[in-house]
This record gives structure tokens, C-alpha cells and sequence, in this order.
């Protein structure tokens, strides 16, 4: 149907999800011009078992992330901003580190995620993604994908808008980036917080076919499509 950017799995999950991504390479089933998208959280040995599991693949985009909201920060974490920051840069990193590193052809970009973005603020969400993009060496020419999930949807498509304006005109270094939103769809919103994102500056979306999924959001990437 035309999607040339697929989110394939998560493979450092479970041995299912390594094993379905490893048949996907090795048996040749990924047209060459489709880039698969591999997602992982920022910890080094699920990192290093991503890389493993992408060996071969043609063009794939590593997609880590780390939580950032306040009360994520608060609860699970038990640390400050900057030890939040610290955990994506050194993610970042080392996947820097495997990629120059890496034996192969494979063409790999970097997509980052602060994930519950917005429930985080605005000014911290600029400065780990600006970190990050320090750390991944991210240029005009090689730019990183920011990815900034409306996570559980806790935000109106016009806030949320705004979070994404927001966030593009404060973001260092803007032109090495490619802002992309990531709608979930718990007030069944998400096509509007998709388009209105869209039109605060956003370049990509993310979504599932029909809502069926979780990964890339909740949103229904054919009826973005469709309008």
C-alpha cells in the first residue's frame, strides 16, 4: 500500500519478536526499498541484542527511548531530569559506538523517543532531545527522527499542537532533525492531534493500520492518509 516505514517488532522483547524479525531478513521477505524500524529502550544489552537482530537487513531505523515524564521521573526512575537525560545519551552513545562499528552494508539511521512526552515538560522535552542528538552526531545531511508521543492520549489535539510548536522553535540545531508524532488515540482524537501536529511544523506520523496496534501509537495511519 505504499508504507516504505514499518515498525517490525521490538526484538530484544522476547524471543518471538527476535525470531520473526531474523526469518523476516533471512529468508528475504523486506522489499529493498522499505526501511524496517526496530524499537528498543535505552539499556545497553537490549541494545546490543537489537543490533544482533537486525544483522543483514538493508535500511533500518533503531528506534530507542526512555521515559521522561514527571511522574515516571518520580516513581519508577527515582531521578532528576538529568539523570533522565544521562540514560538517553548514553543509550544514544553506544548505538553510535555499534553503528561505526558495524560489519555489514546495512544502512542504519537513529529515531529517539522521550517517551510520555506529554507529560513532560516542554523545556526538558527540548533539552534530552537536543542532547541526544549531540551525542548521535545528527546533521542536516544525516538527520535524527524525534519522535514525541501523545502517550495515553492525556492531551487535546490542540494542546498538544501546541507542545509540538513548541517544542520545533525552541529545538537547537532544528534543520538535523525530523520532528515526528506518535498519536494514541484514548479519547479517539488521535487523527486530530495527527493532523493538527502536522500543520504546527511536524514532518512524519506514526500509526497502525486501523487503529490495530500499540507501538506507533493507536492512530489510524489510513484515515491520515485517506484525508
Amino acid at each position: 500500500v505504499g508504507f516504505k516505514e514499518i515498525e517490525v517488532g521490538f526484538p530484544s522483547a522476547s524471543e518471538t519478536e527476535y525470531e520473526i524479525l531474523r526469518t523476516l531478513i533471512e529468508d528475504n521477505h523486506i522489499p529493498d526499498d522499505v526501511t524496517i524500524q526496530v524499537l528498543v529502550q535505552a539499556r545497553p544489552h537490549l541494545i546490543r541484542k537489537t543490533f544482533e537482530a537486525i544483522r543483514g537487513a538493508k535500511n533500518v531505523i533503531v528506534h530507542f527511548y526512555n521515559s521522561t515524564s514527571t511522574l515516571q521521573r518520580k516513581v519508577v526512575f527515582h531521578k532528576d531530569m538529568q539523570g533522565i537525560i544521562d540514560i538517553a545519551v548514553e543509550g544514544a552513545r553506544l548505538i553510535r559506538e555499534l553503528t561505526e562499528n558495524y560489519e555489514g552494508d546495512t544502512h542504519i539511521r537513529y529515531e529517539y523517543s522521550p517517551e510520555s512526552f506529554s507529560g513532560t515538560e516542554m523545556d526538558n522535552a527540548v533539552a534530552i532531545c537536543a542532547a541526544v542528538m549531540e551525542a548521535l552526531g545528527s546533521t542536516k545531511e544525516n538527520p535524527v527522527i524525534l519522535n514525541l508521543p501523545n502517550t495515553v492520549e492525556m492531551c487535546t489535539p490542540n494542546t498538544y499542537a501546541d507542545q509540538i510548536e513548541y517544542f520545533i522553535r525552541h529545538l537547537p540545531n532544528r534543520d538535523a532533525a525530523i520532528i515526528s508524532v506518535h498519536p494514541h488515540n484514548d479519547r479517539g482524537t488521535g487523527v486530530a492531534c495527527a493532523e493538527l501536529s502536522m500543520l504546527a511544523g511536524a514532518d512524519r506520523v506514526e500509526g497502525t493500520l486501523f487503529g490495530n496496534g500499540e507501538r506507533t501509537g493507536n492512530l489510524d495511519i489510513v484515515t491520515v492518509a485517506l484525508n
